[in-house]
C-alpha cells in the first residue's frame, strides 16, 4: 500500500525523523487559517502540495510556494480539483517553508533481484533519481542492508561515506538514516524514500518529502494501517472482495474469471483474450476479461459464493468462466462449492457460467455438476474450449 506524502510525514514524525510542521485540508476555505498557523515560524512562507499517489507533481503545478496566508488560500483553490496524471487532487498539504542549503536523496527498499534490502544515498537530491542512476551512477551510493542488523551507526557511517559526505555533514546525516531505518523496520515497509532530504542554512537535516510503501502481507501486525487506506479512490468491487479476503482485481472487460492459483488465473485471462480476438466484435462488443480472481486452494461453497457475488455485481460482466485445476482441493469439492454457491445466491445469479474442471477427482466433480443440471452452468472439457464458450456467451448473453 502506497501512502500519501502527508501520511509518510506523520509516520516519520512518530518515529523521530525530523520533519517540518504540516497539515492537510480538503476545503480551500480552511487554507488561510492553516497557513497562518503553519507559517508562524517560517516568515509566513508555506508550501502547498497536492496529495496524489504519483510523481511529477511539481512539474504539473501541484507544488507551489506561497509567501502569505492569502496566497496560500488562492493556491489551494487552484490545486484542489486539479488532474495530475489521471489523479484528481482532493487533498492538499500545507507545510512550513524552509531555508534550504543542500538537497540530498535517501531510500531503503526491497531489492528483489538480489534478495536483500538496499540503501541508496546521493548528495544530489531533488532530482529524478531514475535519471541520475542511469546518467551518473557513480553519484548514487548503493549499500546492501542485512535485515537482521539493519542500519546501525556503523552502516549509517558507511552509507554517508560511500555517498561522499564528510565531517560534520556526515555526522549530522547518519542519525537520520538510522531513524528512517526504524520507520522501515517497525512499520513493515518495502520502500522508504526521502527526496529531498535537506540541510537547512542553520545546519538542520530535515525530511522535506517522503514516500512510503507498506507490505500488506504484514497488515495483521498493524491494525492502524487500515486507517491509511485510500478508500475513496478504491474500486467498490475491489473493496468488497478485500473485505471477503478474496484476491481480486477489477479489469475493464465482460467475461468474469474465477480460478485457483495465480498462474492459472493469469493464463485464463490470456486464453479468454485470445478467444475474444478470434471471435471479433459483435455489435461493437469484444469479449475480454473482466477481472482477476484467485480463490486459492479452498473452493468451498462460501468461497465460491463470495467470488460469484463480487463478479456478478459487476454490471459489465456478461458471462463467467470458472477454470479450476484440482490439486489439494479436489474437483468434487469445487463442484459442490459451485452448486452451493448458486443455491445461496438464488435469483441474484443471473449470468451464464462456463465451468472447466480438471485434475484430482475430476470425473466426480463433473458428475455432480451434471446431475445438478443448473440452467446457468455449461461444462467445458478444455481450458481453450471453455474460454471460447465464455467469450461467445459474453457476445450473446441471451443465448
Amino acid at each position: 500500500m502506497d501512502l500519501f506524502e502527508y501520511q509518510a510525514r506523520d509516520m516519520f514524525e512518530a518515529h523521530g525523523v525530523p520533519v517540518l510542521p504540516g497539515e492537510v485540508i480538503t476545503d480551500a476555505a480552511e487554507a488561510e487559517d492553516v497557513a497562518t498557523r503553519i507559517g508562524a515560524d517560517s516568515g509566513g512562507v508555506v508550501v502547498v502540495k497536492a496529495q496524489v499517489k504519483t510523481g511529477g507533481r511539481g512539474k504539473a503545478g501541484g507544488v507551489k510556494v506561497a509567501k502569505s496566508a492569502e496566497e496560500a488560500a488562492r493556491t489551494a483553490r487552484e490545486i484542489l480539483g486539479m488532474d495530475i496524471k489521471g489523479h484528481t487532487v482532493n487533498t492538499v498539504m500545507l507545510a512550513a517553508g524552509a531555508d534550504i542549503d543542500q538537497e540530498y536523496y535517501f531510500s531503503i527498499l526491497l531489492d528483489r533481484s538480489h534478495r536483500t534490502l538496499l540503501a541508496m544515498c546521493s548528495k544530489e537530491g531533488g532530482v529524478e533519481i531514475e535519471k541520475l542512476a542511469v546518467e551518473r551512477p557513480e553519484a548514487l551510493a548503493r549499500v546492501p542492508v542485512d535485515p537482521l542488523v539493519g542500519i546501525d551507526a556503523d552502516l549509517a557511517a558507511r552509507i554517508t561515506q560511500e555517498a561522499g559526505f564528510e565531517g560534520s555533514e556526515a555526522a549530522s546525516i547518519a542519525p537520520v538514516l538510522q531513524q528512517l531505518w526504524t520507520v522501515y523496520e517497525q512499520e513493515d515497509a518495502t520502500l522508504v524514500e526521502v527526496n529531498p532530504l535537506v540541510k537547512t542554512t542553520d545546519g538542520a537535516i530535515i525530511a522535506l518529502d517522503g514516500k512510503v510503501t507498506l507490505d500488506e502481507n504484514a497488515a495483521f501486525r498493524h491494525q492502524d494501517h487500515a486507517d491509511l487506506a485510500d478508500t475513496g479512490a478504491s474500486d467498490p468491487l475491489e473493496a468488497k472482495a478485500k473485505a471477503k479476503d478474496l484476491n481480486y482485481v477489477k479489469l475493464d472487460g465482460n467475461v468474469g474469471i474465477i480460478g485457483n492459483g495465480a498462474g492459472l488465473v493469469m493464463s485464463t485471462l490470456d486464453v479468454v483474450a485470445y478467444a475474444g480476438e478470434e471471435l471479433g466484435s459483435r455489435d461493437g462488443v469484444v469479449a475480454t476479461p473482466a477481472n482477476f480472481l484467485d480463490i486459492g486452494g479452498g473452493a468451498s461453497a462460501q468461497v465460491m459464493t463470495d467470488g460469484l457475488d463480487v463478479i456478478l455485481g459487476d454490471a459489465q460482466v456478461r458471462s463467467v468462466f470458472v477454470n479450476v485445476f484440482g490439486g489439494i482441493t479436489s474437483c468434487d469439492e469445487v463442484a459442490n462449492g459451485i452448486v452451493g454457491a448458486l443455491q445461496m445466491l438464488g435469483d441474484s445469479a443471473s449470468k451464464p457460467l462456463v465451468v472447466r474442471l480438471d485434475g484430482n477427482n475430476v470425473e466426480e466433480g463433473r458428475r455432480i455438476l451434471s446431475e445438478a443440471d443448473h440452467p446457468l452452468v455449461t461444462l467445458a472439457d478444455t481450458m481453450d474450449g471453455g474460454a471460447r464458450q465464455a467469450a461467445e456467451l459474453a457476445l450473446n448473453p441471451s443465448r
